[in-house]
């Protein structure tokens, strides 16, 4: 059904097909929310707390609503809701207590935008700062991160009382532990017993925005009898209608979901954000729509952003290179409130051991509140953040017992017959990830000075250094996660699939509009994928996120394309008189396969066909297709044994650096980044969706941040001073391949690739500096200031030999 068959003369699928939304986006005719004016539209604004955490003492709001053009004034008394995804902690407003700098406490709507900005400068608040937590390892009992620590402020004191997903997810009432996720696998004793070498480390990196550019927005009216509409830039129709109902104890009928194009998300806009305050606003203006458009700066601070993490990496070796034990430990920093981060600790915990076999393994992940920011999904869920510290340890030990890195990883790497951190054995379907840290390696020349590099080495100065990093992801998701497409003929034998998966910019609905062509015998051109979701209309999908699109909503598409030909080939039957059986069809209709001149066109059908005496029979030509994942399973929350994965994509980048090693200062020469895709529906989108996660991983690892100062403050909500890579940083070689082993059920034998090229090119990043300069690095982002801190011994020892060979051992600093 789903045709992993090497076929050559696939017309549509494997070829470079144009995006489908090119024209409407370059053009500016693409509508997005941030477009949109409604009839009798308030525009809304937020006061934020300028204190990581303090209770609300008194909020007057007298002279805000004396202001003429001011409709509705909202504080966090009078609205009793609270939202969450898995944990549900957040109240839509700040209520009694704000616990991050930029949170809410009251909103305005008003007539213009500039009303609702005056009308915040009149709203009055009074704050008792209180002491706060600002570290994920201040927060918690560092032996027992489950148990209570004396003198620590509690940022959730009734975390015991929330709504959460007990399949998946274990708070700790008590703590300031949101989610508690293990993993055990094997014999971790007896594995660091038989190991000759034990090395440790830790690493870390901070929390990083999103940086849409389309910033949160969303239009709401709330109508007489609970009927809702909201219009948002959102990655997820159903999941935002879920969440609302849940929240407001309204029906899912009375509430309509509307997205239209989306100015980008990358995770930030996958759950629920703004929609139920300014679904709030509208109820309170007497029904009319509100609109609220995040600024640049409440991008960094009132929403979301990617969690921060400290991460310990112990690791058992033998001398010729085989890990046999490794213990992990991940402190995640969720900010104020769980959101996604829970479930990044749960998806992280199940991918750490990264694309190698590790017999025996221990893991402990931690989602920790603090007063900061709350984290949320971001491109690669967790997997950028755990490879750094990942990818850089496997370099460090390789170097500790004096093997070449690229070899340490083919000896370690995944391989058919081995078994994944959850118990699951891999196949030959699953993956190649040999490959592709060989094509990677032999892209870049690695283990080697070509006679150019040389020359410009001689040149310079400055020193160059190479690396290959290996990469895996499995999208995180619901062991049930499905998705529907429904495909309806048009009056002309053109076709219109209507889905809730959105597109980004990522590009799946051209590689959907691709494959139902394929199946269609019918070009490209002749299908349009909708573009608005839109609840009342459309049909489910889980969400978009995880890479999981293209696979599960792609084999919806097949399936709905499959019953609409089934129906049409059923009313051919009967207008040929023929058995179906008999038949087959091209791009404009059904004929009999043996007399091909007996046909009768898509159009003819289309809705219904007609008999020349007015007799009718068939009806409209609709297909439904519906897929939900097979075989996959929870996890047990005592050993984390079960079967997570509906696929993994795996991947490497091969980076080329130099560095002035008196400065620090460096310059990336080459990235090359390989992944197997199972099949390259549209490689143009894969090579596109490749180099572009590269770029961002790369802003990651060279320059974006939070900073924060003592109280909690975050010093650089802007691209002045937290800066993001643009065209100007883009590397001199760039380039993105793949590698094509089929997933058996794949469409095409397709996999997602939409997170992975962001993930362990950080990491390439960091062992490229090292090997040209010696410099220990062990936290995100690598600045020039931090290169020479390492190339001069400025940074403290950063890992420690508990045991080798020679019997030397170092004793293990406190956490911190």
């Amino acid at each position: 059904m789903f045709d992993q068959i090497d076929r050559k003369d696939l017309a549509c699928v494997g070829h470079d097909v144009p995006r489908i939304d090119a024209i409407e986006k370059l053009t500016g005719e693409a509508s997005y929310v941030s477009d949109m004016i409604l009839p009798g539209m308030l525009h809304a604004q937020v006061k934020r707390s300028p204190h990581a955490r303090a209770r609300i003492v008194r909020i007057d709001t007298a002279k805000a609503a004396a202001l003429p053009g001011v409709r509705a004034i909202v504080t966090g008394e009078e609205l009793d809701y609270r939202v969450g995804l898995y944990v549900v902690d957040k109240y839509v407003l700040a209520k009694g207590e704000v616990r991050h700098y930029g949170e809410a406490v009251a909103a305005v709507a008003a007539d213009t935008l500039t009303i609702a900005k005056e009308a915040l400068k009149l709203i009055e608040v009074e704050y008792e700062v209180l002491p706060a937590v600002l570290h994920p390892l201040d927060a918690i009992n560092v032996d027992d991160p489950t148990q209570p620590r004396d003198g620590v402020p509690l940022v959730h004191p009734k975390l015991g009382e929330y709504d959460f997903v007990r399949a998946a997810f274990t708070p700790q009432p008590g703590t300031n532990v949101a989610n508690y996720t293990k993993f055990r696998k094997g014999d971790i004793d007896k594995g660091f017993e038989e190991a000759e070498w034990i090395v440790e480390r830790q690493y870390s990196n901070p929390s990083v925005q999103h940086v849409p550019m389309e910033t949160h927005v969303a239009i709401v009216q709330w109508q007489a009898g609970d009927k809702i509409t909201i219009w948002t830039s959102a990655q997820s129709p159903y999941a935002v209608r879920n969440l609302f109902c849940h929240s407001f104890k309204v029906s899912h009928k009375n509430v309509r979901v509307i997205i239209p194009y989306i100015g980008g998300g990358f995770g930030g806009k996958a759950g629920i954000g703004i929609e139920p305050l300014v679904a709030c606003l509208s109820r309170k203006a007497g029904g009319r729509p509100v609109k609220l458009q995040a600024s640049r700066e409440e991008e960094f601070s009132l929403l979301p952003c990617r969690s921060a993490l400290t991460y310990r990496i112990k690791t058992g070796v033998k001398k010729d290179g085989k890990i046999i034990a490794q213990k992990m430990t991940m402190y995640w920093d969720s900010g104020a409130y769980a959101d996604y981060a829970v479930n990044v600790t749960r998806a992280s915990g199940y991918s750490c051991t990264g694309p190698y076999e590790i017999p025996n393994a221990w893991v402990d992940a931690y989602t920790i509140y603090t007063n900061k920011p709350y984290g949320t999904a971001y491109r690669g869920f967790g997997h950028v953040e755990f490879s750094w510290g990942l990818e850089r340890q496997m370099d460090l030990v390789a170097r500790t017992i004096g093997m070449d890195p690229l070899e340490f990883r083919r000896i370690n790497c995944l391989k058919p017959g081995s078994q994944t951190l959850t118990g699951e054995v891999i196949t030959e379907h699953t993956g190649n990830i040999g490959k592709c840290l060989e094509e990677a390696a032999r892209a870049i020349n690695y283990g080697r000075l070509t006679a150019e590099e040389e020359a410009r080495q001689k040149k310079t100065g400055l020193r160059i250094g190479k690396s290959v990093a290996g990469l895996q992801k499995a999208p995180a998701m619901p062991p049930f996660t499905g998705s529907a497409v429904t495909l309806k003929m048009n009056e002309d034998g053109t076709v219109t699939a209507n889905l809730s998966l959105t597109d980004m910019g990522q590009g799946t609905y051209t590689s959907v509009a691709q494959m139902i062509a394929e199946r269609m015998h019918m070009p490209v051109s002749k299908v349009k994928v909708a573009f608005e979701c839109d609840t009342d209309r459309d049909p489910y999908d889980w969400q978009t996120v995880a890479s999981k699109g293209l696979l599960i909503a792609g084999n919806a598409a097949i399936l709905a394309t499959e019953d609409l030909l089934h129906k049409a080939y059923e009313m051919a039957g009967q207008i040929l008189r023929a058995l179906p059986c008999d038949l087959d069809h091209d791009a404009d209709g059904v004929f009999v396969r043996h007399h091909t001149a007996k046909r009768v066109n898509f159009s003819e059908m289309a809705v219904g066909y007609a008999y020349p005496d007015g007799n009718g029979i068939g009806g409209p030509l609709v297909g439904v297709g519906r897929y939900i994942a097979q075989g996959l399973s929870h996890l047990d929350k005592a050993t984390g044994q079960g079967n997570p994965a509906l696929d993994w994509t795996y991947g490497a980048h091969g980076i080329v650096v130099e560095v002035n090693d008196e400065t620090g200062e460096y310059n990336i020469i080459q990235v090359s980044s390989v992944f197997d895709v199972g099949r390259a529906i549209n490689p143009a989108e894969v090579r596109g969706q490749g180099i572009g996660g590269m770029i961002q991983g790369l802003g990651t690892a060279c320059c974006e941040g939070y900073i924060y100062d003592k109280d909690g403050r975050l010093l650089n909500p802007n691209f002045t001073d937290n800066k993001i890579f643009t065209a100007m940083d883009i590397p001199e070689i760039i380039d993105s391949a793949v590698v094509e082993t089929a997933q058996l059920d794949g469409p095409f034998g397709a996999r997602g690739v939409g997170e992975h090229s962001m993930i362990g090119v950080c990491a390439a990043l960091g062992n490229a500096i090292q090997q040209a300069t010696g410099a220990e690095l062990v936290h995100m982002p690598i600045r020039f200031e931090d290169v020479w801190r390492g190339i001069n011994n400025k940074q403290p020892i950063d890992h420690w030999i508990t045991k080798s060979p020679m019997g030397s051992c170092r004793s293990l600093p406190p956490e911190k």
